[in-house]
């Protein structure tokens, strides 16, 4: 093989990689814009005429980070969103990627959290040198309902609680130990 052929291969290895890296940071982004009830990350990640359905709603990514955080807001306190395992076809400026996500939600009230398992089936597109989600259909494949009371027993007290905006310690910059304020339990 040529030195020319070497690096041919080197840097379509190393394009595989970003583009593949990018992917998974589009991925994790719409999760962590959920979790924040951050509208503007969450509609970052998709393009402009990208789609989002979530069982009988379709709404444009633009639109959607509103849509969830209301929806979220009426029946639920707190929720997480987990992206497990990550699957992806790059094709050129194309990917299809299947993403499992189990999210936990703790209704209004405090005492039921529901915990849920699906995919998020996502067609990605690479435009002018940036890849976001084109189409994202969202499946759900299990739900249960346990006792979340005993968050309210004190078992917790003292640890830092989450909070749906941009006072949440994750965009503490730089984070410290005594970054203030935060919610507490």
């Amino acid at each position: 093989m040529s030195n020319d052929d070497e690096i041919k291969q080197l840097r379509e290895r190393v394009q595989y990689l970003e583009d593949r890296s990018a992917i998974l940071d589009c991925v994790m982004n719409q999760a962590r814009g959920h979790d924040r009830h951050d509208a503007e990350l969450m509609g970052s990640v998709y393009f402009e005429d990208g789609i989002d359905e979530h069982g009988p709603t379709v709404k444009t990514g633009p639109e959607y980070g509103a849509w969830a955080n209301d929806v979220h807001g009426m029946v639920f306190e707190d929720h997480l969103h987990n992206i497990t395992s990550h699957t992806c076809e790059i094709n050129g400026d194309e990917a299809h990627a299947e993403s499992y996500v189990m999210g936990a939600m703790r209704a209004k009230g405090g005492k039921v959290v529901s915990l849920m398992g699906g995919r998020y089936l996502d067609r990605l597109e690479r435009r002018d040198g940036v890849w976001k989600i084109a189409l994202r259909r969202c499946t759900i494949e299990w739900m249960m309902n346990g006792d979340s009371s005993a968050l309210a027993s004190g078992a917790v007290k003292g640890f830092i609680k989450g909070t749906w905006d941009r006072t949440d310690p994750s965009y503490t910059r730089p984070l410290q130990l005594d970054s203030e304020p935060v919610s507490r339990w």
